[in-house]
């Protein structure tokens, strides 16, 4: 619809608007802030929470998410009885959600705790002590990396439609009717039961405490005070530019060297980088896809770093299993490489602790999966998210922008911008581009970005010439997306050479596990990974000296053994 030229009267003040979709939009580009509960603009409208109505000049109350915007239209935000309206709806909701506020885990973090701040709820009258509005739900913590609370659920269908729209998956959904309504698995099933592939997305959306990330830093601080634990972290490339806004630095500050820091005072031994891993990850699966490339019927090659995405294969696209990379992701080649490394070099006898700190929920149930633990040891303890780290950090009373920067531990803290990159869609295609180019060049790999590899575009398609081949080459964000290609594919539509799949929009940076915002279109994050590779000297993963010792010292002739695996 071409609304070029045509205005609303918002409050008062005439706002031209053109091709927005509803009057929420119009509303918020004016500078208005509606507050919403159930409002992506990335998902479809639902329209359910009411807290975004307005006024038209009839006195007509409207929901403004739905509403499509009329030139000549007059409305307003916030009349007497907008906001009697708006206050009755939250009390409603805290009556009947809310009965933990203080000791819930996302106070501070809860939409519904700041508008209640927001709009200056201090009393509900509602009586809670009879259950008046639901009964109790059972909490259901099956799965390895989210926590339902359906208790606290307010209806809103964000998770609902993240996880239908988004993800393709539809692990979740609205069941009964009226006052018994509830969002549930189907039949009621324990989430771990269901097709979920644990990407978390749905907790990420949700404006309450109703999905959760599960929390881990019991079981890890456990091992920071047992003397007879030596407790190695590693930590994910994209955690480094999201970390910060925890302590409320800005999107996409790359604070690592500081992280380190706060991390020696928590407890741990030894801290060091998942990029080096990455390094790793490129040197095998460029290997594999050379392999590949003399095979076109093994092609397109998939990458296999993201655990959500081979979880989402197992359930709904087993065919395309001989297609997954074999390669495990640099999480799992740290754990086992640096179990190899701590075997062979046993100068401390303590048992070893392999702890990550993942911007990614599904990584918590790829380090419990039977493919990687090895006579009864794990290659990962345990998986914390980045909002974990941080929890632990505050609980120990750490001054995280009064600390002095500090470096990784050596030898696996040495990384190629290469291994850097992996956090962002795209980046590790980017990485495989940097292994396979003869020219090796700054300005070669300069070149790469102007290829069609980078942007938070969810799908991104592009050629490079290799030798006497032209690759053709997609990378996909979000498991909609990827679904879509697969179609595309499996029609005979379009051909593939090579196919980066990461569940989350937008990539790691975007996972679950990263801070509660926004969770689309994270450019500053983005920006941040790329902006550390263009500080590295070390751009590509052969150039990164400590691969090589790996290799000789630590991998030899078990590199199938400690960094590859078949689901």
């Amino acid at each position: 619809m071409n609304n070029i030229g045509k205005t609303m009267i918002i409050n008062g003040t005439t706002v031209p608007f053109t091709n927005e979709k509803n009057v929420l939009d119009v509303v918020r580009n004016a500078g208005i802030d509606l507050p919403t509960f159930c409002y992506y603009s990335e998902l479809s409208t639902y329209g359910a929470c009411r807290m975004c109505i307005v006024e038209d000049e009839k006195g007509r109350i409207l929901s403004s998410c739905s509403e499509v915007p009329r030139d000549g239209m007059v409305i307003n935000t916030h009349t007497p009885k907008l906001r009697k309206h708006r206050k009755t709806i939250l009390k409603l909701l805290l009556a009947s959600h809310c009965r933990e506020c203080t000791t819930c885990a996302k106070s501070q973090n809860c939409k519904l705790q700041d508008l209640a701040n927001r709009f200056g709820i201090k009393q509900i009258k509602f009586d809670k002590s009879e259950k008046a509005w639901k009964d109790e739900y059972e909490i259901d913590d099956s799965s390895p990396s989210i926590v339902r609370d359906p208790n606290k659920c307010i209806h809103c269908g964000d998770c609902v439609r993240m996880c239908a729209e988004k993800q393709n998956v539809g692990a979740i959904d609205f069941a009964l009717r009226g006052y018994e309504m509830m969002v549930t698995p189907a039949y009621e099933m324990p989430l771990a039961e269901t097709e979920c592939v644990n990407c978390g997305q749905c907790a990420a959306v949700c404006p309450t405490g109703a999905i959760l990330i599960k929390d881990d830093t019991m079981k890890v601080w456990d091992a920071i005070e047992d003397s007879n634990k030596r407790v190695v972290v590693q930590v994910a490339p994209a955690v480094r530019v999201a970390f910060g806004e925890e302590f409320d630095m800005p999107e996409g500050a790359n604070v690592m060297p500081l992280m380190v820091a706060a991390m020696r005072k928590v407890g741990f031994d030894e801290i060091y980088d998942t990029s080096f891993s990455a390094d790793l990850t490129v040197i095998e699966e460029t290997a594999e896809f050379v392999e590949k490339l003399s095979k076109p019927e093994e092609l397109p090659l998939f990458t296999s770093c993201c655990p959500a995405w081979i979880k989402y294969v197992e359930n709904k696209r087993p065919e395309l299993m001989p297609h997954i990379s074999s390669c495990k992701s640099p999480q799992q080649m740290f754990g086992s490489v640096f179990k190899e490394y701590a075997k062979d070099n046993a100068t401390d006898d303590r048992e070893v602790v392999v702890v990550s700190v993942m911007p990614c929920t599904a990584k918590k149930a790829e380090a419990i999966r039977p493919q990687f633990t090895h006579d009864g040891v794990k290659e990962v303890d345990y998986v914390i998210t980045t909002q974990e780290l941080a929890n632990m950090i505050y609980e120990a009373g750490i001054n995280f922008d009064e600390l002095v920067p500090e470096a990784h531990d050596m030898p696996f803290g040495l990384y190629s911008g290469a291994g850097l990159i992996f956090g962002v869609t795209g980046g590790v295609t980017e990485a495989v581009i940097r292994k396979v180019l003869e020219d090796k060049s700054h300005n070669s790999f300069d070149s790469i970005k102007y290829l069609g590899v980078r942007g938070l575009e969810g799908t991104k398609e592009f050629e490079l010439p290799l030798g006497d081949k032209i690759l053709k080459i997609a990378v996909v964000s979000g498991l909609k997306n990827a679904d879509n290609l697969i179609k595309r594919i499996q029609s005979g539509e379009v051909h593939f050479d090579f196919v980066e799949v990461m569940a989350c929009p937008n990539g790691c940076i975007n996972g679950a596990g990263q801070p509660y915002s926004s969770v689309f279109e994270k450019k500053e994050r983005a920006d941040g990974l790329y902006s550390a590779d263009r500080q590295t000297k070390i751009k590509h993963a052969d150039a990164n000296p400590m691969v090589g010792t790996a290799y000789e010292d630590i991998i030899k002739d078990k590199a199938h053994q400690l960094l590859h695996v078949h689901y």
